[in-house]
């Protein structure tokens, strides 16, 4: 059984927001007779902590933001459901975690209280192979999932997120993820057929299940992003294409980011959907691309039927007439690297803080949050880089993902790191853009949850308090309030 893969050594297991708060009198042995716990101190440190870039740094110095007094593992809904319901009638925290390879602190449980560790309900339930719907547990990883759909029905989901080696379809679920193919196949909201979820006070609900249907509002999509706090996701259906018997490679220089943003925008307004479509800046050509600073790579790949992979790589090759053919072995160099992660812990080891920002826009906010974004991130004191690629595309719009570096003296790393992400962030906003592409919210971006969604927040509150009203499921993450005090961070 896949485990989650650890994001940098932990040197011990002190909790920077203070001790953990004790559990009601015989709870643990309660929960303990419903399913598999532990106490443990190392262990409740490690269940409780993400990749989340900052999080690293404390892992180095022994800490850990906050620590999980007890981790239940539950090996079905049933168990998933009763824990859930004694922590609701009991008034403790409960936070979900699968693969635990967010990047925002989103599986961190900030009030202590219970971690449900999903990791043992994994596995494919059932395949409808003539209507290509998947039905798996949450705690399934990617490459299980894939290798069994591929060897055993000539299926693909087609969801292949950087952290697919390391992330749960849950995970995926949770935090409204995309794959690095997702302008062919969609990002994980438009593959979700319908969802099994465990309300806080331990009732089970489905939603969805039918193509296209019109029964009221869509409540897969309410709980698809939420991130464990409206519902525990306990099964997903998933849609499933045949394995594509063809695949074509091209790659592309243009003089400049912007002419090719206006390249991926025809390509996409002329109705082709290539799965891959990746634009890179100077910089990050130049270091990942084998470029000379001078001009900005574009990769394209596309796989399925033939015939419409031959018209998708024609429309691509007409919209990039007028720049310059590279060798499609950078696409090549490309699918080798595009999971490595390795840099990170190397570089947070040597004290640089080092993250990643991707938003959503529309193709004319574009450009001016290309500019504007790292010019306000390279304005914060030792901030080193701020880089930009396109990673996905679509119909209105596109995914704008910025990589950044400062080397601040090691008293100003956490300082620093929250001022890159308040330049970085409200840069996005002041010009057009989400909040979020594909890491989520988490805990890092709460800060930012209200601006976003504006007159829309109490929207969200208001659903937070029908569905949950005790405030157990995953407390202090979306910018939610919580019953537990405030969030001391930052």
């Amino acid at each position: 059984m896949t485990q989650p893969t650890s994001p940098i050594e932990l040197t011990g297991a002190v909790a920077r927001l203070g001790a953990v708060a004790a559990l009601p009198p015989g709870f643990g042995e309660r929960i303990g007779a419903i399913c598999a716990t532990t106490t443990d101190v190392a262990a409740t440190a490690e269940a409780s902590r993400d990749w989340w870039p900052l999080a690293m740094h404390w892992s180095l110095a022994g800490q850990v933001l906050q620590r999980a007094a007890l981790v239940a593992r539950p090996t079905d809904t049933a168990q998933v459901a009763a824990v859930v319901a004694m922590c609701n009638d009991a008034g403790v925290p409960i936070t979900a975690a699968g693969g635990r390879s967010g990047v925002l602190g989103a599986s961190i449980p900030l009030f202590g209280g219970v971690l449900l560790d999903l990791t043992a309900m994994q596995g494919i339930v059932a395949v409808d192979t003539t209507s290509g719907v998947v039905e798996v547990l949450p705690g399934t990883f990617g490459p299980e999932l894939e290798t069994e759909l591929r060897a055993g029905y000539g299926l693909t989901i087609g969801h292949f997120p950087q952290s697919f080696d390391i992330a749960t379809v849950g995970g995926w679920v949770a935090c409204r993820g995309a794959g690095q193919y997702s302008t062919r196949y969609g990002k994980i909201e438009q593959m979700v057929v319908g969802l099994e979820v465990v309300l806080a006070n331990g009732s089970i609900v489905r939603t969805g299940g039918f193509p296209a249907g019109a029964q009221g509002p869509d409540l897969t999509q309410l709980f698809v992003g939420s991130e464990g706090t409206l519902g525990i996701i306990t099964r997903v259906w998933l849609k499933a294409h045949p394995v594509p018997p063809t695949e074509q490679r091209a790659a592309y220089a243009f003089p400049t980011f912007e002419a090719g943003l206006e390249a991926c925008r025809r390509i996409l307004r002329r109705g082709a959907t290539p799965a891959v479509l990746r634009l890179y800046d100077a910089v990050e050509s130049q270091r990942g691309q084998g470029g000379d600073g001078s001009y900005c790579v574009l990769l394209v790949l596309d796989e399925g039927d033939e015939l419409l992979v031959a018209a998708t790589m024609q429309v691509v090759a007409l919209e990039c007439a007028a720049a310059t053919v590279l060798p499609t072995e950078l696409v090549e160099k490309w699918m080798h690297h595009r999971n490595d992660t390795s840099a990170l812990q190397a570089l947070t080891r040597k004290g640089f803080v080092v993250d990643t920002l991707e938003i959503a826009a529309p193709w004319s906010a574009l450009p001016a949050i290309f500019a504007g974004v790292p010019a306000a991130m390279m304005a914060v004191p030792h901030a080193r880089a701020a880089t930009c690629h396109l990673s996905h595309s679509y119909l209105d719009g596109a995914c704008l993902y910025f990589t950044f570096a400062a080397t601040p003296p090691a008293d100003e790393i956490e300082t620093t790191y929250v001022a890159l992400w308040d330049a970085g962030q409200r840069a996005v906003l002041a010009h057009g853009g989400n909040l979020s592409h594909h890491h989520g919210v988490g805990l890092n971006r709460a800060r930012f949850v209200a601006e976003a969604l504006g007159a829309a927040m109490p929207v969200l509150q208001s659903v937070k308090q029908a569905l949950d009203p005790r405030g157990i499921l995953n407390p202090g993450k979306m910018g939610l309030r919580t019953v537990f005090g405030e969030v001391e961070w930052p």
